[in-house]
This record gives C-alpha cells, sequence and structure tokens, in this order.
C-alpha cells in the first residue's frame, strides 16, 4: 500500500501516527481489496482498526483533512506539549516506523480490534494459502524422502528392483557375447561367400571359354575321337558277344514264362472282384429306385401344395394392384388440375420472359464483341453446371425411387388429408395470380422506362468499346515488330548455333574414328592372344589324348591354325581368321581344299614367272 505522509511541520508530535496493515501481494489478499480498511494503533500492538466499507472513502477523506492537523495525544485530550516529542516517544510505546492517516479521518469513527478478533480474521483470509503451503511442504518432504530412500536402496542385492538390474545387467552381457559370436559367424560366412562367388566367377569365366566357337569345335573333334575310340571297342566287343548273351537269354526266358504265369493269377483275381463289385451295384440300383419313387410322391405332394398358395397369392396381388389402379387414377385427376393451374402461371412467366429477352437483345446489340468471350466462360460454366446437374440428377433419381416406394405405403393414409390442403393452396394460389398480375402491370411500366435509359447506356458503352478496340489494335501493331524483331535475333543465334554444332559434329566423328582404329587394334591383340590360349589348351588335350587314343586326326584338324573354320589360308592382317570359300551354285556348298604338294609342282609348272616372255609368245611385239 502506497505510504501517506502528513503536510505539518517535522515538530509536530508522532505519538499517534497509524500505519495500515502489511500487505501480502497474494491472490487471494488481492481478491480482498474491497474489504474494510485496516489500521495498526501505535499504542497498543495487540489492536486493529477498521472501517466498514460503505464509509471508507469518506473516512479517507477525513483522514487527509486532519493530516494537516495537529496529532491527538494519547489518553485524555485536554491539550498538547510544546516541546518536540523524543525517538524515545516512539520506543515507550513499541511502535515501528510508519505512516499518518490520511487527512480526514475521524478516529471516533475507527473500530479498534482486540487481538484474538484480528487473528482470527488474518486466519480466516490466510487459510487457503497457508494450506497450500502445508500440502507443498508435505509432497516436498515425502518426495525427498522417497528420493533417499532410493539412493539408499539402489545398490542392496536383495530387492526386487536389485534383481532386476543384476538380471538387465547378465542380459546385457549374455547380448553382448551373442553379438561377438555373431559378428565371427557374419566374418566367416562372410569368407565362405566370398571364396563361393570367387569359385563362381571362375566356373563362369571357364563355362564362357567353353562356348567359345574354336573350344566348340575342339571338344566336337575331342567327342568324335572317343566315338571313333568307342567304336572300335564295339567291334572287338561284337567279335566275343555271341557266347556271352547265350546264358541270359536263356535266364530271360523263364523270367518271363514266370510272369507270364503270375500275370494269369492276378487276372483271376481281378475277374472275381469285378463280379462282387457288379452285385453290390445290382443292391444299390434296387434301393435307389425305391428311394426315387418315394421322393416323386412327396414332390407330388409339394407341388400341389404350392399350387394352392400360389392361387391364393393371384388373388392377394389382383386386390393390391386394383387397389393401385385407384389411386393412380385420382392422382391422374388431381394432377390434371395441377396442370391447368400451371398453364396460366405458365403464360405469365412467358410474358416476363419475351420481356427479358427484349432487355438481353438490346443490350446484346450493343455488346456484341464481348459477348464472344462471355458465350466461352459461359459454356464452360453451363459445361461444369452440367456435371453438377447430372450428378445431383441421378442422386435426386436413387431418392425419387425410394421416395416413390415409401409413398406407395403411405399415399392411403394422405389422400384426405391432401385433398384438405389442396382446396386452402387453391386459394392461396387465386390470391397470389391476383397479386402477380398486377405486379407485372407495375414492371412493365417500369421496364419500359428503364429500356429507353439502357439504349443511351449502350450507345455510350460502344463508343467507349470502339475506343478501346483502336488501342488494342495499335497494341498488337507494336507487339507485332517486337515479335518479329525478336524472331530475326533468333534466327541470328540459331545460326550461329548450327556453325557450332556442324563443327562439334566434325570434331566428333574424327574423334570415334580414331577410337575404331584403336578398338581395331585392341581386339587384334585380344585375338591373338585367345589364339595362344586356344593353341595351349588343344595341345593338352591332344597330348592327353594321343596316349589312349590312335585316331587323333579330327583333333588336329580343330586345332589346325587359324579360327573361322574355313580351308582357305590365314589372314595375319586380319586377326589370323581363316576364311571359308563358298561354290558359285544354289546350295553354296564350302569349297574343298586342294592345297598340297602335287598341286605346287603343278602350279609352277604350268606358270610363267616372265611376262615378256608371254608377250613375245603371243604376238604382242609393240
Amino acid at each position: 500500500m502506497r505510504q501517506l505522509r502528513s503536510s505539518s511541520s517535522d515538530t509536530e508530535p508522532a505519538r499517534f501516527r497509524l500505519r495500515p496493515a502489511k500487505s501480502r501481494d497474494t491472490p487471494l489478499r488481492q481478491s480482498r481489496r474491497l474489504s474494510p480498511s485496516v489500521f495498526r494503533l501505535p499504542g497498543n500492538r495487540g489492536t486493529r482498526c477498521t472501517s466498514e466499507p460503505g464509509a471508507a472513502l469518506p473516512r479517507l477523506q477525513r483522514v487527509m483533512d486532519s493530516a494537516a492537523r495537529p496529532a491527538a495525544l494519547y489518553g485524555r485530550r485536554k491539550g498538547q506539549r510544546l516541546e518536540p516529542t523524543s525517538a524515545n516517544g516512539l520506543e515507550e510505546y513499541n511502535a515501528p516506523d510508519s505512516i499518518f492517516l490520511p487527512n480526514g479521518v475521524d478516529l471516533r469513527q475507527v473500530t479498534v480490534l482486540p487481538k484474538a478478533e484480528w487473528v482470527r480474521i488474518r486466519d480466516s483470509v490466510d487459510s487457503a494459502a497457508r494450506e497450500a503451503a502445508r500440502i507443498h511442504a508435505e509432497r516436498k518432504e515425502r518426495k525427498d524422502m522417497h528420493l533417499r530412500s532410493k539412493a539408499v536402496v539402489k545398490n542392496w542385492p536383495n530387492t526386487i528392483a536389485g534383481q532386476a538390474q543384476r538380471k538387465l545387467k547378465a542380459r546385457k552381457l549374455r547380448e553382448e557375447k551373442e553379438e561377438e559370436e555373431r559378428k565371427l559367424l557374419d566374418l566367416e560366412e562372410a569368407q565362405f561367400q566370398a571364396a563361393k562367388r570367387k569359385e563362381a566367377i571362375e566356373q563362369a569365366k571357364t563355362y564362357q571359354y567353353y562356348q567359345n566357337e574354336r573350344v566348340k569345335g575342339l571338344h566336337k573333334a575331342l567327342l568324335l575321337t572317343e566315338v571313333l575310340k568307342e567304336r572300335d571297342a564295339q567291334i572287338e566287343f561284337k567279335k566275343t558277344k555271341p557266347d556271352i548273351y547265350k546264358k541270359k537269354e536263356e535266364e530271360m526266358e523263364r523270367e518271363r514264362e514266370k510272369a507270364i504265369l503270375k500275370e494269369q493269377e492276378k487276372a483271376y483275381e481281378r475277374y472275381m472282384n469285378r463280379q462282387a463289385l457288379c452285385r453290390d451295384h445290382l443292391e444299390q440300383i434296387k434301393e435307389h429306385k425305391h428311394q426315387a419313387e418315394l421322393d416323386k410322391l412327396e414332390a407330388k405332394k409339394e407341388g400341389e401344395e404350392i399350387q394352392r398358395l400360389t392361387k391364393l397369392y393371384e388373388l392377394e396381388v389382383q386386390r393390391e394392384n386394383e387397389k393401385k389402379l385407384e389411386e393412380k387414377l385420382e392422382h391422374r385427376r388431381m394432377h390434371c388440375a395441377h396442370v391447368a393451374d400451371q398453364d396460366i402461371l405458365k403464360a405469365v412467366q412467358e410474358q416476363k420472359q419475351e420481356e427479358e429477352n427484349d432487355k438481353i437483345r438490346a443490350h446484346f446489340k450493343a455488346k456484341q464483341n464481348m459477348a464472344k468471350l462471355r458465350r466461352e466462360k459461359e459454356a464452360e460454366m453451363n459445361r461444369l453446371m452440367q456435371e453438377r446437374r447430372d450428378i445431383i440428377t441421378n442422386h435426386l433419381a436413387a431418392q425419387m425411387k425410394q421416395t416413390f416406394e415409401r409413398i406407395d405405403e403411405r399415399v392411403a393414409r394422405d389422400v384426405a388429408e391432401r385433398e384438405a390442403e389442396w382446396e386452402k393452396e387453391l386459394k392461396e394460389r387465386e390470391e397470389k395470380t391476383k397479386a402477380e398480375l398486377k405486379s407485372i402491370a407495375e414492371h412493365r411500366a417500369t421496364v419500359i422506362k428503364m429500356k429507353g435509359e439502357r439504349e443511351k447506356e449502350a450507345i455510350l458503352e460502344g463508343k467507349e468499346k470502339l475506343r478501346e478496340l483502336m488501342e488494342a489494335d495499335r497494341i498488337y501493331l507494336e507487339m507485332e515488330k517486337d515479335k518479329k524483331r525478336r524472331n530475326r535475333n533468333e534466327n541470328i543465334k540459331m545460326q550461329k548455333t548450327q556453325i557450332q554444332q556442324m563443327a562439334e559434329k566434325r570434331a566428333k566423328e574424327q574423334h570415334e574414328k580414331q577410337a575404331e582404329l584403336d578398338y581395331e587394334a585392341q581386339k587384334e591383340v585380344i585375338t591373338i592372344c585367345k589364339e595362344q590360349e586356344f593353341q595351349e589348351y588343344a595341345n593338352q588335350v591332344i597330348d592327353s589324348e594321343s596316349k589312349t587314343t590312335r585316331n587323333i586326326y579330327p583333333l588336329l584338324k580343330a586345332a589346325k591354325e587359324g579360327h573361322g573354320g574355313g580351308h582357305g589360308p590365314v589372314y595375319r592382317e586380319r586377326g589370323g581368321i581363316r576364311p571359308s570359300y563358298q561354290a558359285r551354285d544354289i546350295n553354296g556348298t564350302q569349297l574343298p581344299s586342294y592345297n598340297c604338294n602335287t598341286t605346287e609342282e603343278i602350279k609352277e609348272l604350268n606358270t610363267n614367272g616372265n611376262i615378256q616372255q608371254a608377250k613375245g609368245r603371243l604376238g604382242f611385239t609393240w
């Protein structure tokens, strides 16, 4: 609370200064600020002064007014001491430094409370805060005790938490050990998989090498060599075959006779089983026939009952149809009356529509140039509205279908109510029609007047539109000139780009040609390496087969230098290929190779190395 001091001089006595009670800025205290004012008297520490709420402001004013006057003496008010009061006066009354009462406070209007009453009021005001503080202190004490208890029993081994902690530690150690074992297994698995991958790569390389044409040819020759070897062995075996197979044929004949006898016994047993099965089937057929006759009689009885129920259902349906027909005739009569009324309203609406059409045509003539854009926009809106309308129509159709089904059930009880409502509605429509005719006449006069005003506005809008069109034409011509200038600049830029692309293309072609030459050189080196590898492999196979086989000519032919499989010479400059020469006929058979020593000798005899001698012999002397 703001302190108030007296405006009197320093020499005035301060024995009877009054001090307000200490303020506690608690929510409960703030909510009670409109309570009676309470002050402390300096002469008695156990008493309090208070005033009523209604007199708080007048009394405060009186206290402030009286602050300028000398303070009243304690006890009998008979006079005033002239000497100044020392500081011991305050100590005598045991009153701390306080404030003066405001001017205008009448001490006779101040109520003095006993200490017990003041304590009771203070307790009632601060009870909620003290209770909250006590609860908070108890909670804090319990929480601290709980934390101390947890800290004490945290490391005890014979508690549930300690056992759980030991289990968690043991589990953690076990998981770490398992993780180490898994890591070792993963490492072994990775090494095993790497070995398997390496083995698979080696097998793939071997398989790919075996798929080579020359290797395939060598393997075919090896197979042919094995076949020739097997054929020689078969010829040797054929010579000793009669003596070996004679005993086997006799044994097989005895086994065949035993099998025939055993098969005859099984056939007789199967015959007897079929006879017994046929007898069982005949008995079952008889039972089925008897059951079929019983079922037929039961079905006949059920059919007669169904026919009787069907006739009853048809009679009920006929009565329902007659009832519905009567209801439909009544609805048709009511609908015809409704349509007659709608025709009258339709004529009025057509007249309104005709007037609106005249107004729209006049407006359309004035804004003919803007109509195209509006129609496009309206078409788009109509399309969206039509889609929405279709969705709504389908939804309404489904709802109407359900509604009609419900109406058929309720129509019987609603006919009487609708007749009364129809008569009332007919009267209302007659009154409404009269009012509408009157409003139509007034509207016609208003429309004629507005039509003249709109024609004037249309003329002004047409002039404004013409000016806008001329401005648009001017802007369009400027845009066309700008467009031509941009096109010319783009063409120049495109020409430069094409020249640059041609140079890049020429450089790219040269680079590709050089790369192709390098590729051919690398391919030739690879071919030579493959040929050397093949010759080594072929020599190993030939050496191995020559130890066990006499006829190794197919292997020697397949291992001949030069790949291609032809009979021609080997072209060293083309990677060592041996081309094939085909006959010029429909078959295209490969020509045989007659290159031998005799052929070379005959060629040397029939070939003249000096062409000058041939010229002289033929008579070419010039």
